[in-house]
């Protein structure tokens, strides 16, 4: 019986991980079967438990809205994890739960294969939620020395600041409102789901950057096409979301695809 493996979430029919995984799986020689499963809202918890009773089940990834829940339910934690206090990878050892974090190692992968330098660069994200808060550390890690995080809600950024200042002592972290950006960074990172929304963020002249990232994939973005009409080389999430499927699989399997394989 091959490994069994699943994405978790609600919704979940627009998943692309059952057709990442079995691509890694297929380039790895791994026999696994990977599938959707949908959870209610008040149903995670069980919904997990009844997916890691199969003797054959090894891991399960974890999307919207349950990482908060996944993170709740592990007996241990990656420091990643623990960090981002979220959860989208799960595993079972020795009866016990395990979760990481593989988010923002996922978006590092990816920036990495763009061939943009993240040692000792200077970093703007724009948006201070989970998706900020789980990608600080990775970058850390990285060679990020400069993170600023922008926010329309300026004490929202300056608590994210304060809360992840002690994971991070090494690097110098701020806050600003949307309403202060200026200054010169390599990279600027949209967290926002300003694009999934049809809101437009607005970069002022004041700003410069090098490079632009969105994490979202898909949608128009206006947060892209400001940054395309200055010339700067820009990217859109979908490699993020590889990346951080790989080492999700790189975790289970013990085995790493290279990404640059899949984008």
């Amino acid at each position: 019986m091959s490994k069994q493996f699943a994405v978790i979430g609600n919704p979940i029919e627009h998943s692309r991980s059952p057709e990442l995984h079995h691509q890694f799986a297929e380039k790895t020689h791994i026999d696994l079967s990977y599938k959707k499963r949908l959870a209610e809202l008040d149903d995670f918890e069980v919904s997990v438990k009844d997916f890691f009773s199969d003797a054959n089940a090894v891991g399960m990834n974890v999307t919207v809205p349950f990482k908060a829940q996944a993170f709740a339910l592990c007996t241990h934690l990656s420091e990643r994890a623990t960090i981002a206090k979220a959860v989208n990878t799960l595993w079972m050892e020795n009866g016990e739960l395990h979760g990481d974090n593989t988010d923002g190692q996922g978006l590092v992968e990816a920036i990495h294969a763009l061939d943009w330098s993240l040692q000792n660069s200077r970093i703007l994200i724009i948006g201070a939620g989970g998706a900020t808060r789980g990608v600080i550390y990775p970058l850390a890690q990285a060679g990020v020395t400069h993170i600023t995080i922008a926010n329309r809600t300026l004490a929202r950024a300056e608590q994210l600041v304060s809360d992840l200042r002690d994971a991070v002592p090494h690097i110098e972290l701020s806050a600003c409102g949307l309403d202060q950006l200026h200054g010169e960074y390599d990279l600027i990172i949209n967290a926002t789901s300003a694009s999934l929304t049809g809101d437009t963020l607005i970069l002022p002249e004041t700003l410069q950057f090098k490079y632009a990232y969105e994490m979202a994939y898909g949608k128009p973005s206006s947060f892209i096409d400001q940054a395309k009409a200055r010339g700067v080389p820009t990217s859109e999430g979908f490699g993020m979301l590889v990346g951080q499927a790989i080492e999700a699989f790189y975790i289970w399997n013990g085995v790493k695809p290279n990404l640059k394989d899949f984008i």
